[in-house]
């Protein structure tokens, strides 16, 4: 039970960078103008014969062991995580022309 417990804390502790952050894009950027010229390639000729496979099932008869479980309930500590985000008008920035950047 404290395993599951354990898994839960890990997926929110990988979640919070995820969700805890606010990114305000300033200047979108742009790539550079290439023109390239070249012949075209081409793909080789193949053909591909792959295994016939057959896929059933049968019966067989084994042995398997009989367990009993007996479970309790237990008080432990766990962990508790709150996630203060931040506010959007704290990453305001001012309005500024991609030349100002530089």
């Amino acid at each position: 039970m404290w395993y599951r417990n354990l898994g839960l804390a890990a997926v929110l502790g990988l979640l919070v960078p995820l969700v805890g952050c606010d990114v305000d894009v300033r200047d979108e950027g742009e790539l550079p103008d290439v023109d390239v010229q070249t012949e075209p390639g081409r793909l080789p000729d193949v053909d591909v014969e792959g295994p016939d496979v057959d896929v059933r099932t049968e019966e067989r008869v084994i042995e398997v062991p009989d367990v009993d479980i007996e479970t309790e309930e237990r008080v432990i500590e766990v962990p508790d995580v709150d996630v203060n985000l931040p506010n959007e008008q704290d990453n305001e920035f001012p309005e500024t022309e991609p030349d100002d950047l530089e």
